[in-house]
């Protein structure tokens, strides 16, 4: 089969390699999956710099989320278990795990609606309390993870302000439902935030950003207000003054979705079912702006890392070579 290889770490376009190699071997409790949709995330870029907190052996194939087809042809939604990813024609997973693909949803949002609706269902429900009628900020709104959150924010009944970067991405943020966009680059966050909640600020803020994203949320957090983080996309991890959380009565809030799955996995099945449900009656839909063949994976992954993609890129290995959707 078909599979990408990092042999050395270092920026996704220039380590992973396209090989031919033999079709992994399931270990005990796993299954062989054909992939039918490689959803692309931010830890694949971070992997293949040996910047992630899982450091598969090399050499390894990136892809922590797949929609896969079983021997018997059913559908199912999961995470291969590295170092056997999912840019590849066939990947590993783990039996338990395996959630069914959603009848809703296309091979493609199938895979882009796990990890990062998961990651927000429980930062925005579980973790943050989330309620109707409160004030939901978003950094990177119209990325892969901020997407599934203003989804699920508008969903649940909040007002919803999505921060991007650039005049393409506020495009996309209006189009997935936010009711105030920020232009990072255009426009000051903390003053346009301040004006369009009359002062009050946000009850709920998402960030997968970290950096002066999260400077920002501390001016603009909302009396018992929550920071949920997420993530340091921005490549700065902030040190939070503890003294100011508790002058403003703030909480900040952290969230490691993958340690539910040792912790609670009950919990990421009522979530998937949750989420299954919603997408049944139109509430969320996965935004995919790119489906790419498996030749162009790398490529691909380098757009995201530098933080030049909306919504989801996904890998679909039955596109011929060259073609893209």
């Amino acid at each position: 089969m078909q599979a990408w290889q990092v042999h050395e770490n270092g920026e996704p376009g220039e380590v992973m390699r396209l090989a031919e190699v033999e079709r992994p071997t399931p270990g005990d409790g796993q299954v062989l999956l054909k992939v039918r949709a490689a959803n692309i995330n931010f830890p694949d870029a971070l992997m293949c710099r040996g910047q992630y907190q899982v450091r598969p052996p090399l050499p390894f194939t990136p892809g922590v989320e797949i929609c896969g087809e079983t021997d018997d042809g059913r559908r199912v939604v999961a995470n291969p278990a590295l170092p056997y990813g999912g840019f590849a024609e066939y990947a590993v997973a783990d039996a338990a795990a395996l959630l069914p693909a959603p009848e809703s949803l296309d091979d493609a949002e199938a895979a882009a609606l796990h990890i990062g609706y998961q990651t927000g269902w429980f930062g925005l429900h579980r973790r943050a309390r989330l309620e109707a009628g409160e004030t939901l900020l978003v950094h990177a709104a119209a990325g892969g993870v901020g997407s599934a959150a203003v989804q699920l924010g508008k969903a649940a009944g909040a007002t919803v302000i999505g921060v991007v970067g650039g005049a393409d991405k506020a495009a996309v943020a209006r189009e997935l439902g936010c009711d105030v966009v920020v232009d990072r680059r255009a426009q000051d966050v903390v003053a346009a935030v301040k004006e369009a909640t009359g002062g009050r600020g946000a009850d709920v803020i998402y960030d997968p950003v970290g950096g002066d994203a999260y400077t920002q949320s501390t001016k603009v957090v909302a009396f018992e207000g929550r920071i949920v983080v997420v993530g340091f996309a921005s490549g700065t991890i902030p040190s939070p003054a503890l003294s100011h959380a508790l002058v403003k009565n703030y909480a900040i809030l952290g969230l490691h979705w993958g340690l539910y799955g040792t912790k609670d996995p009950k919990l990421i099945l009522h979530c998937h079912e949750q989420l299954t449900a919603m997408a049944a009656r139109g509430a969320i839909k996965p935004l995919v702006s790119e489906r790419v063949p498996l030749a162009g994976a790398a490529a691909a992954v380098q757009r995201l890392a530098d933080g030049v993609t909306t919504g989801r890129v996904a890998v679909v290995p039955s596109l011929e070579n060259g073609a893209a959707a």
